[in-house]
């Protein structure tokens, strides 16, 4: 929702700037994306003027030439081409140096030869409204502010505008005046009074008029009045200037009432032209299968018998909640508007708008569930600005089907459970202050407050605990202390704190080990789009295509759960890489969710996954142009964690549909595998627009489960030096080097301690198709120094495996 700063100034102002609003209203709740600017540039050099003179221009018919008063005896000469242009006019001016909404700068320039020193203003060129076919007029006969005026002063011409991340049980604040009670009872400002304090309407039938609403379970409330008299015509300025800020486009006066109603109390409305409602009686009911509606989008759709419409006597002439349709639209020659201000069921209404593939303003206040008492809220408010603006007479009456549900009852605030849940005491004329400030009706009580919530908060305050969250959200969550929750070790004990368990400890020391590797965490979602099974080039029958598809998704690419932690690093690094093409060093732990059948649960395994893109390292004087980040960065990475959590691992090849052929392997801890490492396929890579990648990832719970519980052993420092000694093997090239240092390990134990490959040759010694390997071992004891007798021994004992095991020959 975008709520534009001087909409919600009309009823309360806090003393504070945007960011400091905008942190107020993301520490209670109310998340805010992010902020626009609005408008104008700089409010600067844009004033008030009053046309002096106006002469046709001497070499262009559709020029005028003004002579236009900017205040304190200041006269400007501006080439105007607007055809509504003329002297005595009161208009918004731009003088030379003005930025515009487009961010140029307005300078003077010639016209066909006349110096003109400024701009007279059509709505567009203030981002006001979208008309371009003539100037804003403010006055006609010079009564209106005086020349010199500051602009702003009059129109909301720069404005900060708030984009806001409502979430779907806050139906109440996607309305101005829902979010100015949220920005009252969170800095105190004072609030004004509600837009329908005031209603022109009165109760009654309305002579001529008929509904029948014959399923009130998809329809708890249907109230309608009527207005004669209506002349359409463009709305005023003001309402424009509103409706454009919020990314509505202004369109005519009725069009725009139920529009600016709808965004300033959150209760969506619909203008019947009632000379098109056949027999004036509508109908709600159930569709028939198969019945059609041509909406105002210009479809023509086909209805189900689970959607709900409003007829009349030819037919379906609107879609409940969600659209209206053309043969009752408002249009040019329209003189009698039926308003209708109805409330629906919102999980149907959901529906209907998901099978239709056809969403609207007002379906997305709908489906989260309004309340009944919204209707005659944003009737009142209508029925002014019908009156106000359409110059329209309120014929007397409402037609309300339905009426208001009674009220819920008192939900009970002991003070021992703030105190309990909170984890501090919040005294209770505090707890009451914040819960008259949020609407809610309050009685003291003996041993906490009785709140009954207002009928906005109905669907979302139901218990104690949502109590506690109003309380704790407006006093601050950013104010409570750090404490633990009490848990109890058997019946009767005394409470003790809470701790983590082993496996939580696991996960945060590879959490930390990866940060302290210089790592950036990433959060991706849980839902993914069913595509990124193709790009992984996942084949039939990997188990990772099994996705567990969503019942009811966000949309389209959020559609399935995620059965790998790539996708979501790839999504971030291809973010990252398009801003900033430097080295990318992600990670991310999180939750998977592999199928186990329909009629199963998914199990959800924890993994932790890496990716690495770019440079391996950053460059250096001496190393200005560092390799490129490979299987082997990615497995000195994988090597710290598994080290840090004491997991006795190893790694094999072994190819994955997505990693590149010959760059890819498998990750084992006591022998069973749990995970993979290597290069991105270049085909997976291209897919996310990355030059390419390394990376792993690795079943934490399975990691976890080899070793929880394990005692560290450590062995005392000998103080006897160690035998080191150099050995070339040369082996067939399909041999992997870890097979050769497994061999070597396990022939040279217990006194070999240490085997590491530190150089590799191909070449004409090595003979064809072998390879060289070139090894650096290290034997020790603890209680003495070895002799080179005891040692020739183990060399001669790892010779006579390498032959036999992996057909190696040592090199003199």
């Amino acid at each position: 929702m975008l709520l534009p700063r001087f909409w919600l100034e009309d009823h309360v102002s806090p003393p504070l700037s945007t960011p400091e609003l905008v942190e107020r209203l993301d520490l209670s709740g109310t998340a805010v994306e992010r902020v626009l600017r609005h408008g104008v540039g700089s409010p600067e050099r844009f004033v008030v003027g009053r046309v002096l003179y106006a002469d046709r221009h001497p070499d262009a018919d559709r020029l005028t030439v003004c002579r236009v008063g900017v205040g304190e005896g200041a006269v400007q000469q501006i080439v105007c081409g607007a055809p509504n242009v003329a002297a005595g006019q009161t208009v918004a001016v731009a003088l030379p140096g003005a930025v515009m909404p487009d961010g140029s700068t307005l300078r003077a320039a010639r016209l066909r030869g006349v110096e003109s020193a400024g701009m007279i203003l059509a709505e567009d060129e203030l981002a006001i409204g979208s008309s371009h076919e003539g100037i804003i007029v403010l006055d006609e006969d010079g009564a209106g502010p005086a020349p010199g005026t500051p602009l702003a002063e009059v129109l909301p011409i720069a404005t900060d505008v708030l984009e806001l991340e409502i979430t779907p049980n806050r139906p109440d604040c996607l309305a101005v005046y829902g979010v100015a009670r949220e920005v009252h009872a969170v800095t105190g400002a004072p609030l004004g009074p509600p837009p329908w304090h005031e209603d022109p309407g009165t109760p009654g039938e309305v002579n001529g008029i008929e509904v029948v609403v014959e399923d009130r379970d998809l329809c708890p409330r249907f109230t309608a009045r009527v207005f004669e008299d209506v002349t359409i015509r463009p709305s005023p300025e003001w309402l424009k200037a509103r409706l454009t800020a919020a990314g509505q486009r202004p369109i005519s006066n009725v069009v725009d009432v139920t529009n600016y109603v709808m965004l300033l109390t959150g209760q969506p409305l619909h203008a019947f032209d009632l000379d098109r409602v056949a027999g004036g009686r509508l109908v709600v009911r159930r569709a028939r299968e198969g019945e059609e509606l041509e909406t105002l989008d210009g479809d023509r759709r086909r209805l189900r018998s689970d959607m709900v419409v409003i007829l009349d006597d030819e037919g379906p002439t609107s879609l409940a909640g969600i659209m209206g349709g053309t043969r009752s639209e408002v249009h040019a020659g329209t003189t009698r508007v039926l308003m209708e201000v109805a409330n629906w069921n919102g999980p149907n209404l959901h529906r209907t708008s998901q099978r239709l593939g056809l969403r609207s303003e007002a379906s997305a206040r709908f489906e989260k569930g309004l309340s009944p008492e919204s209707t005659l809220e944003a009737q009142a408010v209508a029925a002014r600005l019908m009156v106000q603006l359409c110059g329209a007479s309120l014929l007397p009456g409402t037609i309300d089907v339905g009426g208001p549900p009674h009220p819920p009852p008192p939900i009970v605030l002991r003070d021992r459970k703030l105190a309990a849940v909170l984890g501090k005491k919040v005294p209770r004329a505090r707890s009451a202050e914040i819960l008259r400030a949020l609407e809610f009706e309050v009685a003291e009580r003996e041993d906490g407050l009785d709140a009954r919530p207002p009928h906005f908060r109905r669907n979302d305050v139901t218990r104690e605990a949502d109590l506690v969250e109003e309380v704790a959200r407006v006093d601050g969550l950013e104010n409570l202390p750090v404490t633990l929750p009490a848990t109890r070790s058997a019946p009767g004990a005394e409470p003790r704190p809470a701790g983590l368990t082993e496996r939580q400890r696991l996960r945060r020391r590879t959490q930390d080990a990866l940060a302290a590797a210089g790592l950036h965490e990433i959060l991706g979602w849980a839902f993914t789009d069913p595509g990124v099974i193709e790009r992984l080039r996942l084949p039939g029958g990997d188990p990772r295509r099994e996705v567990v598809v969503l019942a009811n998704p966000m949309s389209a690419d959020q559609s399935v759960l995620r059965t790998m932690l790539l996708g979501s690093l790839l999504d971030a690094a291809r973010h990252n890489t398009a801003r900033n093409p430097g080295a990318v060093r992600l990670f991310e732990a999180g939750t998977v969710y592999l199928s186990m059948g329909a009629a199963s649960l998914p199990r959800e395994p924890f993994h932790v996954g890496v990716l690495l893109a770019g440079p391996a390292r950053p460059p250096t004087w001496r190393e200005p142009d560092p390799p490129r980040a490979d299987v082997f960065a990615a497995k000195g990475v994988l090597g710290r964690l598994l080290d840090d959590l004491r997991a006795s691992w190893s790694v094999e090849a072994a190819p994955e549909p997505f990693l590149h052929p010959g760059r890819a392997a498998a990750v084992l801890v006591d022998g069973r595998r749990v995970g993979w490492l290597g290069e991105l396929h270049p085909l997976v890579a291209r897919a996310w627009d990355i030059e390419g990648a390394a990376g792993f990832e690795v079943d934490l719970d399975a990691v976890c489960e080899r070793i929880e519980g394990r005692v560290e052993r450590y062995r005392d420092v000998t103080s006897f030096p160690a035998v080191r000694e150099d050995l070339a093997v040369t082996v067939a090239e399909h041999v992997p080097a870890a097979d050769v240092v497994g061999v070597v390990l396990r022939a040279g134990a217990p006194e070999l301690t240490r085997a590491e490959v530190f150089d590799v040759y191909r070449g004409e010694q090595a003979g064809e198709g072998r390879t060289s390997l070139a090894l650096a071992l290290e034997f020790r004891v603890p209680d003495r120094t070895l002799t080179d007798e005891e040692v020739a021994q183990r060399r001669a004992a790892i010779a006579a495996a390498l032959e036999r095991e992996v057909g190696g020959v040592l090199r003199a």
